[in-house]
């Protein structure tokens, strides 16, 4: 399946799954304490790191210019063929030299189907500098290197996760994780503290700044009670942030909605829940806000999710939404600028960033008119998560019949791609996918998952040396047997 193909059936097929599963909630409780008003977390300033030295370009690296450049086995023409390589693809200069024509050769190596090769091809076929390949909305991204650390308070971790909505806790669900993460390999909780609805996990000072109602939903009324019992069991704290679908926001505010102009409201996917623009500077600022006060409650690291536009079926919708996009910018800018706003807000608060990015991503040459391109996701956050359920693969994905049916196969080749992908900057996120962990019967051809199948998963990635994973089930009940220490 072509490229462009794969976007546009998956464009169509995962508004459809999202509804049920990876990164939405489909559990329910009741609110508790509405009138409260929000506790005084007292900020702690942190310790003022030395700054390490950026890591510097390779000079040494090009990228392929030609659709499909002949590698040979010597600088000449007449010279044997021994392979070819693809545009895009990334090679090392190994040797230079001219024939007697005058033309140039490089001699390269580089990588192809898991196996390294060594060969020569014309220079006139490569480029230094890669950005010459992109399309023009991704050509002014800043893929330049960016500082990544570890904070010496707050060390890093080989993550093993799963998922926590509001409820599961704030209620009787989280005891029994906590029991679950000492019988297995599950170190990590990967908690809402601003989940799909825009509501609210403890009550928050940026939240009654920006948007009120959503406090009144909040499932834990001491979070600092929560935060001690979690570090008591050496669990690894992730927050969780709804970006962009915050239809709670978005009725309190509904200049910032993104508007379906045929008919005048606001524009919603098949789930019925309104998204507000990526471009709104107030929603960044209020998800920020809320970031902070979750630093300061201890967690670890905070995820985006939804940090993206909705799904327009391919961006055919495009010319009908009106995204609220006063400073011009297209998607991709817009994604990779709140980013890096999150990333300058945070990093000093010595906290991870990571981002959730649908898992066909890292295997398209564009942002799937999402605005997740991967190199510029990928070179701001510390963590990048791409959504690898194989559900969520349109059938004939990577050659797969019903990639849902083959989840070895499917996070394989997810994998290696993502990998592929980090090669091309410098400074990459550590790539820590999203797994599935639910049965997806909304999918022809569709099996039930189970334990081997979430193994299956495990070892692909573990395979391709992708050591860090997030399992998720919208209703937080978990296949244990294949995580057990």
């Amino acid at each position: 399946m072509k490229r462009n193909q794969i976007n546009l059936a998956l464009s169509l097929f995962i508004a459809s799954a999202l509804v049920f599963t990876g990164c939405s909630n489909t559990t329910t409780a009741t609110s508790a304490n509405p009138g409260e008003t929000p506790a005084v977390v007292t900020p702690v300033e942190p310790e003022k790191l030395p700054e390490p030295e950026l890591p510097k370009v390779d000079e040494s690296i090009i990228y392929i210019n030609a659709a499909k450049l002949k590698v040979r086995e010597a600088a000449l023409e007449e010279s044997n063929v021994i392979g070819d390589i693809l545009k895009g693809k990334q090679a090392k200069i190994v040797e230079e030299s001219k024939d007697e024509a005058g033309k140039e050769w490089l001699k390269i190596s580089f990588s192809k189907d898991e196996k390294e090769f060594v060969g020569w091809v014309l220079k006139e076929g490569t480029v230094k500098d890669r950005v010459e390949l992109l399309r023009e909305n991704l050509k002014n991204l800043d893929y330049s290197p960016q500082m990544k650390i570890e904070y010496p308070n707050n060390p890093r971790v080989e993550v093993k996760g799963i998922y926590l909505t509001i409820y599961s806790a704030g209620g009787a669900r989280l005891d029994k994780l906590i029991e679950m993460s000492k019988r297995t390999k599950i170190n990590t909780f990967v908690i809402d503290v601003k989940d799909d609805n825009g509501h609210m996990l403890f009550k928050t000072k940026a939240a009654e700044k920006f948007s009120p109602e959503a406090n009144n939903h909040t499932t834990v009324k001491d979070i600092q009670v929560l935060m001690q019992k979690l570090k008591e069991n050496n669990i690894y704290t992730i927050a969780r942030i709804v970006s962009f679908k915050d239809p709670t926001y978005a009725v309190l505010h509904p200049d910032k909605a993104i508007i379906n102009t045929t008919t005048g409201k606001p524009f919603t996917n098949s789930d019925g829940l309104v998204w507000t623009s990526p471009h709104d500077r107030q929603l960044w600022e209020y998800n920020i806000e809320v970031s902070k006060e979750a630093i300061q409650a201890g967690f670890n690291e905070v995820q985006f999710d939804y940090v993206r536009f909705p799904a327009s079926n391919g961006g055919k919708l495009d010319k009908t939404l009106d995204y609220r996009n006063p400073n011009g910018e297209n998607k991709p800018e817009t994604i990779q600028n709140y980013l890096k706003y999150a990333k300058e807000a945070l990093s000093p608060m010595q906290a991870y960033i990571s981002a959730d990015i649908y898992g066909l991503v890292g295997s398209v040459e564009d942002d799937m008119s999402l605005g997740q391109y991967w190199e510029a996701v990928s070179n701001i956050v510390d963590y990048v998560s791409p959504m690898m359920y194989p559900s969520h693969y349109a059938n004939g994905t990577y050659g797969l019949k019903v990639p849902d049916a083959f989840p070895y196969e499917t996070l394989d080749q997810g994998s290696k791609d993502a990998i592929e992908r980090n090669k091309n900057i410098v400074t990459p996120a550590i790539i820590r996918p999203w797994i599935q962990d639910f049965t997806a019967p909304w999918v022809k051809g569709h099996i039930k998952y189970g334990d081997k199948q979430l193994e299956d998963q495990i070892k692909a990635l573990e395979k391709n040396g992708v050591n860090q994973y997030l399992i998720w089930n919208a209703g937080n009940t978990y296949h244990e047997n294949a995580v057990l220490k």
